[in-house]
């Protein structure tokens, strides 16, 4: 038998074990292991490592959807071109994932447009690789869902799905100025949090701005006090980072006329 060619009858073994997408790869790993004379224990681990990293890569995809993450966010994706300022060493370690391990939080701060956000994604993406749950989303859509939560009295399990996630990402945080209840609302979220679980928030103001944005200053140390106690601070000076994001069209492509 050519073992190039898969037979009928392990078609069907491999569909009732639910591994039908190793015929994605298996004809060229078989073609490999024959041209290599590999043995059958190393051409089965390959061939199950195939499928393996396919269904981690799809798992991580699941995630990131789930999290709301922004596809094209990725550290991979960076334009290292740009001409923002920032420690490149502490964006290494960030990278790393230790401060998720260890319960920390991050502080992405810097002016409008110079990436935050991206970079607060694409940590998220690489969490998600990890195997570790993460849910993004802005303060301002994070305050309005806890606020309308309790009109339908789904306060306390829109509040446990903040809190029970491996990595919260919360972007533009600081930007306006907070009622008494969404004052209470931030201080809890960052309140449970600390030493539970991480954060990343991504702000235009540094941490010692956000008193002015809570209603309640005692409230509002408190929280502050145990983010700051407990973040890294990541902050990216430059021009903005939004200009490398727009859509462009390509080269030689001639604009389809309106009308046609």
């Amino acid at each position: 038998m050519n073992p190039d060619i898969i037979s009928p009858e392990l078609k069907t073994v491999l569909r009732r074990l639910k591994l039908s997408r190793m015929l994605d790869t298996l004809p060229e790993r078989l073609s490999l292991a024959r041209q290599q004379k590999m043995p059958h224990q190393d051409l089965l681990l390959l061939a199950l490592g195939d499928e393996a990293s396919r269904r981690d890569g799809q798992a991580a995809t699941i995630r990131a959807q789930r999290a709301r993450l922004e596809p094209d966010c990725q550290l991979e994706r960076w334009d290292e071109t740009t001409k923002a300022e920032l420690d490149r060493t502490l964006l290494n370690e960030l990278a790393s994932l230790r401060f998720i391990e260890s319960h920390h939080h991050v502080a992405i701060v810097g002016s409008v447009g110079v990436g935050k956000t991206f970079l607060a994604h694409a940590l998220g993406h690489v969490a998600c690789r990890r195997g570790y749950s993460v849910l993004a989303l802005g303060a301002d859509q994070l305050l309005k869902t806890l606020k309308h939560a309790r009109l339908t009295q789904t306060h306390e399990k829109e509040l446990r799905t903040f809190l029970a996630v491996d990595l919260l990402i919360v972007d533009d945080f600081g930007l306006d100025a907070m009622d008494p209840q969404e004052s209470r609302d931030a201080h809890e979220i960052i309140t449970e949090r600390h030493r539970a679980g991480s954060m990343i928030v991504t702000s235009n103001r540094g941490p010692d701005e956000w008193l002015a944005t809570f209603a309640d200053p005692v409230r509002a140390q408190a929280a502050i006090d145990r983010f700051t106690s407990n973040s890294y601070d990541l902050v990216i000076e430059g021009e903005s980072y939004r200009a490398r994001l727009k859509p462009r069209q390509k080269t030689g492509q001639t604009p389809e006329r309106k009308g046609k």
